[in-house]
């Protein structure tokens, strides 16, 4: 039986470092955009225009129940027969956000729901604007009852990344892939991913600690 021999992959740290790197990028572009695509997802599900609510709920619908790969190829390999080309990074991040954001509104939907309506109305009996009163009063803390939900989701969409190796993305998978073909040292390629992985993970979530401490406070960390 070989011993674990870690030589020939950690010879190749630089290469693991930029795909710990592109891993990152587009996995914190894809949240951010998630986000903006989830918050007004969930808005105009609760909207009263019946045509834009089916449009979005038909969306989400598509996301949820249809394999992440499968609209990674559909974006990647299926809309340049409609004249749509993008990069295999552009592709990732386009699939990643559109993934993510049908999750994350179902996640904020219910906050918003959530939100005692006579805090509204008091909103309302106060003068504040419509705008004022949904940031305030409705999105801050629907986003705060949520938060830890959204953090899981988070988490999922960076573990999610990993999928996006399926099409040429040099991200962390696709580079453990390749260091597996020159060494053919299997094993101890994969545990060194795992253990990026697992301190990425954990990174991540220390990162969403320290925003739902700044942006609504200690009371509501670990909700």
């Amino acid at each position: 039986m070989d011993y674990l021999d870690f030589s020939g992959v950690l010879s190749r740290g630089d290469l693991l470092a930029k795909g710990l790197l592109l891993t990152a990028q587009i996995s914190l572009i894809s949240m951010a955009i998630g986000l903006v695509i989830g918050v007004l997802s969930a808005c105009l599900t609760l909207s009263g225009n019946r045509v834009l609510r089916i449009v979005v709920l038909a969306y989400i619908e598509a996301i949820r129940n249809t394999p992440f790969i499968v609209q990674v190829f559909l974006i990647y390999f299926g809309l340049p027969a409609l004249g749509l080309r993008f990069d295999p990074i552009t592709a990732a991040i386009t699939a990643m956000s559109i993934y993510g954001g049908a999750y994350i509104s179902e996640i904020v939907r219910a906050g918003i729901e959530g939100i005692n309506k006579g805090q509204i109305e008091a909103a309302r009996a106060l003068g504040l604007s419509g705008y004022r009163t949904f940031r305030h009063v409705v999105l801050k803390p629907a986003l705060a009852a949520v938060f830890p939900s959204l953090s899981a989701q988070f988490i999922l969409l960076l573990l999610s990344s990993s999928v996006v190796s399926a099409i040429s993305v040099p991200e962390l998978t696709s580079i453990g892939n390749d260091i597996q073909g020159m060494t053919l040292r299997n094993m101890e390629i994969y545990l060194v991913i795992a253990v990026i992985y697992v301190t990425l993970v954990a990174l991540l979530r220390g990162l969403m600690l320290g925003i739902e401490r700044w942006a609504f406070g200690y009371k509501f960390v670990g909700r």
